[in-house]
């Protein structure tokens, strides 16, 4: 009989095996570009390392068990991995979108895969009703990010996954924000979970990555042919540390849950913030949501200064412990204006209807202590 096993255990122990020859505890970094045959075609499982690499596979094997996945594959982005899903499709399908994207993901459909022939529909997916009316006969994916990038948007997946039960759609879930730690979107009813592994699964600031989860087989057939083909996987050393990573990812979400949690009600309180983005504020649109969704807020917030784009540039300059810098989700604590970093691709009308204010402002809370966190957030803004 299996033992049930808690997701922080799973964190070190999933798919993880003591080392054949040695009985090394942590899986060693398989260095190597090919592998020798015993004859033409007859191997050991492994023939050449774009298609297969030891030290990739312990790293999916473990994604694979978080995100309660039977398929994982990890890639050397998130945009590689973003990207591996397009391929998936033919020119003339359409893809509905979130508005409020991650501006790498939006700049990859727009000025990438629209010139090949996919259509692509971005909207406000969090307005009741007006999904059914994006649908078209050519619609073959629905791509969310819950918690969206900036905006903090969150997106019901079940009742997503409910409305295109009948139909031949994809649904395909980024996860960054949340994690396998605090939610788990094939369980409610996605197809595939994609990840930018750079971010809180390695949690370090120290390596690019990205993977896709699924529990479909023939679309995880066509991932692995696609990945093979295209060959944008990751290093064996790159697949090591994300690994090492993912070990504390458990106890790292719970620090990164309680220190924004902190960081958000001061923001409240503040006379220079007008408005906060934050999941686990009572007083966010889908609270509920995430309260049913997920089982934490996450450590990413943003927030609008009064003093508008002037303000908001002046805080991401004066902060000491939040470097002013692009990416997320490392133990120490990040921040950026996104009108002029991570979403500078998307024209400002459409930025500007979206919701992205130029005055916005988005932190990556850290795990450092959060009384000296605020202290310099607080210190910034005055």
């Amino acid at each position: 009989m299996k033992m049930p096993l808690s997701f922080a255990t799973k964190c070190i122990h999933a798919g993880q095996h003591p080392e054949g020859l040695t009985g090394a505890v942590m899986p060693p970094v398989f260095q190597t570009s090919t592998y020798v045959q015993e004859s033409p075609a007859q191997h050991k499982g492994y023939e050449y390392s774009r298609t297969q690499n030891p030290t990739r596979k312990a790293l999916e094997d473990n994604l694979a068990i978080l995100e309660h996945a039977k398929f994982a594959y990890a890639f050397s982005s998130g945009c590689a991995a973003t990207h591996i899903l397009l391929l998936s499709l033919n020119p003339g399908d359409h893809v509905i979108a979130l508005d409020d994207l991650y501006g790498g993901t939006r700049r990859l459909f727009v000025k990438v895969f629209a010139r090949f022939g996919i259509e692509f529909s971005f909207a406000d997916l969090t307005k009741p009703g007006l999904l059914e009316k994006l649908i078209k006969t050519n619609t073959r994916m629905i791509w969310l990010e819950s918690p969206s990038n900036p905006l903090l948007k969150l997106i019901d997946i079940k009742s997503v996954a409910t409305q295109v039960h009948a139909k031949n759609i994809k649904i395909v879930v980024d996860n960054t924000f949340a994690t396998p730690a605090l939610q788990n979107p094939l369980l409610l009813g996605a197809h595939a979970v994609v990840h930018s592994t750079t971010k809180y699964i390695g949690g370090h600031s120290d390596i690019i990555g990205g993977a896709i989860m699924t529990n479909d087989q023939d679309w995880a057939e066509q991932i692995a042919f696609l990945s093979n083909s295209v060959g944008a996987v990751p290093a064996p050393w790159d697949c090591f540390l994300t690994l090492r990573g993912v070990k504390t990812l458990a106890i790292r979400m719970k620090q990164h849950n309680e220190n924004a949690s902190f960081i958000a009600q001061a923001l409240k309180n503040h006379p220079q913030v007008s408005t906060i983005y934050f999941p686990g504020d009572p007083q966010h649109p889908q609270y509920d949501l995430a309260c049913r969704q997920m089982s934490g807020p996450s450590g990413m917030l943003s927030f609008i200064v009064t003093g508008g784009e002037a303000q908001a540039r002046r805080i991401c300059e004066k902060t000491k412990l939040f470097a002013c810098a692009e990416s997320l989700g490392g133990v120490e604590s990040l921040i950026e204006h996104p009108s002029s970093m991570t979403h500078a691709s998307i024209p400002a009308q459409e930025r500007l209807a979206i919701g992205i204010d130029d005055g916005l402002v988005r932190i990556s809370v850290g795990i450092e202590d959060k009384n000296d966190l605020w202290r310099d957030l607080e210190q910034a803004i005055e």
